[in-house]
């Protein structure tokens, strides 16, 4: 019976909207630019997705670890492990992701062909240590999703003493759940702390020329820590360039289309006459 209520409890929050007609991400180009050991966020579209992004104020729910092609990894021994899981064309681009209902798994990356997506690169990072963190990556492969730990993050929002103690956070336990458990950021966060690698450390003056950093719980890492780190490149590719127009009135505002009744209360119309902005809520 429990079963049965965990795996119904799971397929409703897998639940997702409809893609959108026209992405907000150029894929080509993304997975052309692409390096191995880059972070992807992608937006998400579940409602697992919204609770994620409620809690963690971004539009990133969830984080990926691109590893490159089968190929790409130089360590036969890792090459075989990430086999035993992969057995499809060797020349797909790949990821290793912690999800809901699959637990952290390996899949080709046009699995997000048309999701709203963004790159994080590793500062700095070299081929080495690249691998290394690609290496811990892999060796979660076949982990499952810890999913109390979503919820755990939810009950930072309230304050902690008005919670009742069953209720209360159990990340800083000293149980603090299954080490054969994950979720998508965390293992990330894991695989870099691997190679002691900053995501958003807490920094502590020693002296005036000295400093010490500590290194995050990766429990409470969320996908939008990479996006905020200063130890991650931003890099995105937008589906329509803008920078390819010389004058903002070349943009392609004109035209035909029209907004749905959802999309009504969010944009806005241009009269195909005039060229005027106007909402058609009114």
């Amino acid at each position: 019976m429990i079963n049965w209520i965990r795996t119904a409890v799971v397929n409703w929050l897998k639940h997702k909207r409809p893609l959108p007609q026209t992405p907000l991400s150029d894929f080509e180009r993304i997975r052309q630019e692409v390096k191995p050991c880059d972070v992807i966020l992608v937006e998400g579209r579940s409602r697992v997705s919204e609770v994620i992004k409620l809690i963690t104020q971004s539009s990133w729910s969830h984080a990926t670890l691109y590893i490159g092609r089968l190929h790409d990894i130089e360590n036969p021994q890792l090459k075989e492990a990430l086999g035993r899981y992969y057995q499809g064309n060797l020349d797909k681009q790949l990821i290793i992701e912690s999800e809901l209902g699959l637990g952290t798994v390996v899949r080709a990356l046009t699995v997000y062909e048309r999701e709203h997506l963004r790159i994080c690169r590793p500062r700095g990072l070299g081929f080495s240590d690249s691998q290394k963190v690609i290496g811990y990556a892999i060796g979660r492969l076949g982990t499952s999703y810890d999913v109390r730990q979503v919820f755990d993050l939810a009950r930072f929002l309230f304050p902690w003493f008005i919670m009742p103690r069953r209720w209360r956070s159990s990340l800083f336990s000293a149980h603090p759940g299954k080490s054969t458990q994950t979720v998508c950021s965390t293992m990330i966060a894991e695989a870099f702390g691997h190679i002691q690698f900053p995501v958003l450390p807490l920094v502590k003056r020693i002296r005036e020329d000295k400093v010490q950093l500590f290194m995050r719980n990766p429990k409470l890492c969320t996908p939008s820590d990479f996006d905020y780190s200063p130890y991650f490149d931003i890099i995105k590719y937008p589906f329509l360039d803008f920078h390819h127009h010389a004058d903002q009135r070349l943009l392609p505002w004109q035209g035909t289309a029209r907004l749905s009744e959802e999309e009504r209360g969010l944009y806005m119309s241009t009269d195909p006459d005039t060229g005027i902005l106007y909402d058609d809520t009114l």
